[in-house]
């Protein structure tokens, strides 16, 4: 008797099948997280040439000495903030990337330096 592997989920209910799932989401969590610091890196490297307005605002406004860092769990983003930022920075940010349609702000959110890596 042979055994094959095969990528095809287990009937859902089963053990099996939990364990699956959490597998996909411990990958999508480790993807996510490493989108991040591509990101984070990008920006740190100055990577240009290829910027999307997304990435000019978000250098603009880390460059203005913005504190906010994204937070990305089950590839859901949102923004925190512990320290308060320098007035230009907030004015910044506040008419620059709070004024986008949410979509276009969830872009510049995601170029933030996360809280997710080190």
């Amino acid at each position: 008797m042979t055994t094959s592997k095969t990528n095809m989920p287990p009937d859902s209910g089963t053990d099996d099948a939990r364990s699956f799932d959490t597998r996909r989401t411990d990958a999508d969590r480790q993807g996510a997280a490493e989108a991040a610091a591509r990101n984070a890196r990008s920006i740190l490297d100055g990577d240009s040439g290829t910027e999307t307005p997304s990435l000019k605002l978000a250098k603009e406004y880390l460059s203005l000495g913005g504190r906010r860092r994204s937070k990305i769990d089950d590839n859901i983003t949102t923004v925190r903030q512990w320290e308060e930022d320098p007035p230009e920075a907030e004015r910044f940010w506040q008419e620059r990337v709070e004024t986008l349609s949410k979509d276009q702000r969830k872009q510049v959110e995601d170029f933030l330096p996360t809280i997710n890596t080190p």
